[in-house]
């Protein structure tokens, strides 16, 4: 990376009425608004606030009992997340049907609820398709699904705990040869049921950052990879505790989700379990009675970190 992250402090230069507005002209001038000015100077304190109450939830969450972490978490990030809305929808919020949270969750079985078995839905409006459209252009997601376990395995942190627990790989490392230079090994090749010149294809047309294939080894991939082009090297993802890229194994549904959205997903539905599901979240907490304590647990303590990265990686790169 050409930049250091150091968590928080790196939001430090947002908290300054001055920065915060020129930054936000410039956004607007970028999507060619009428009143970059005048929108500049109505939302830049908006936009600290949230980054300000943002900053807050995610300060208690890091002190609070893992019974209420969720939901500070996940209005932490709802905060952060509508910081960076105002980067690119200055009139929001427009009307009140974009504040829902935009995704729900299905009646709940009480006697054997897996929560890696359970799923959201996407609805029309909210937080949640207002995010997915303005921040990545992604559009026509209502009604579609998404279960826990198949968004758990795309989160990169959760790497390591999965092969620990059900011995299942998630993820392929990208090593760093040298400075734009990455070796990739083509066992990826079984995992997506591909021949060498397909992947060369596929890998590139996919991403969202440039991507070439150097002259391979035997065993390995050789790639140049610019990073920094963009927020997100959709399908890649950072892991942030191993400091490293990697690649998803699972094709599927979720292959080309930012990550952004599948920690919202796994935020909501653990905040509303947390809320309205005490007895099932409480038995889990004190009982462990199977592996999703143990995701659950991995996943709040690397959210804690990555959410606000995610977040400040959209904000540097508009």
């Amino acid at each position: 990376m050409s930049f250091s992250y150091k968590e928080w402090s790196s939001y430090t230069i947002f908290f300054s009425a001055e920065y915060s507005q020129n930054y936000l002209k410039k956004c607007y001038r970028k999507i060619n608004h009428d009143q970059p000015d005048l929108k500049s100077f109505e939302n830049c304190y908006p936009f600290m606030y949230y980054l300000e109450h943002g900053k807050l939830y995610y300060e208690q969450a890091e002190k609070a009992p893992v019974e209420i972490q969720p939901i500070l978490l996940f209005y932490g990030l709802v905060h952060l997340i509508k910081a960076c809305i105002l980067t690119v929808e200055p009139e929001y919020p427009e009307t009140t049907a974009v504040l829902a949270h935009g995704v729900s969750t299905r009646k709940r079985k009480k006697q054997q609820y897996r929560f890696s078995e359970d799923e959201v839905k996407f609805q029309r409006n909210g937080l949640f398709s207002l995010m997915a459209e303005k921040m990545f252009h992604m559009k026509q997601l209502e009604g579609e699904k998404a279960t826990m376990a198949h968004v758990m395995e795309q989160i990169p942190e959760l790497a390591s705990i999965y092969v620990s627990l059900r011995g299942k790989q998630n993820f392929e490392a990208l090593i760093l040869e040298q400075e734009g230079l990455y070796s990739l090994s083509k066992s990826i090749l079984d995992h997506f049921h591909m021949t060498e010149n397909r992947f060369k294809e596929f890998l590139p047309l996919k991403s969202t950052v440039p991507i070439t294939f150097q002259d391979t080894k035997k065993d390995t991939f050789l790639l140049k990879a610019n990073f920094d082009a963009a927020a997100e090297p959709i399908p890649l993802k950072f892991n942030l505790e191993e400091q490293q890229y990697v690649l998803p194994l699972k094709k599927g549904e979720l292959f080309l989700f930012p990550e952004l959205l599948l920690h919202y997903l796994l935020l909501y539905n653990l905040g509303m379990i947390a809320r309205y599901e005490t007895e099932w979240w409480s038995e889990l907490i004190k009982m462990m009675p199977n592996d999703d304590y143990s995701l659950i647990q991995t996943f709040l303590q690397s959210t804690i970190k990555k959410g606000p990265y995610l977040i400040y990686q959209f904000l540097i790169h508009k």
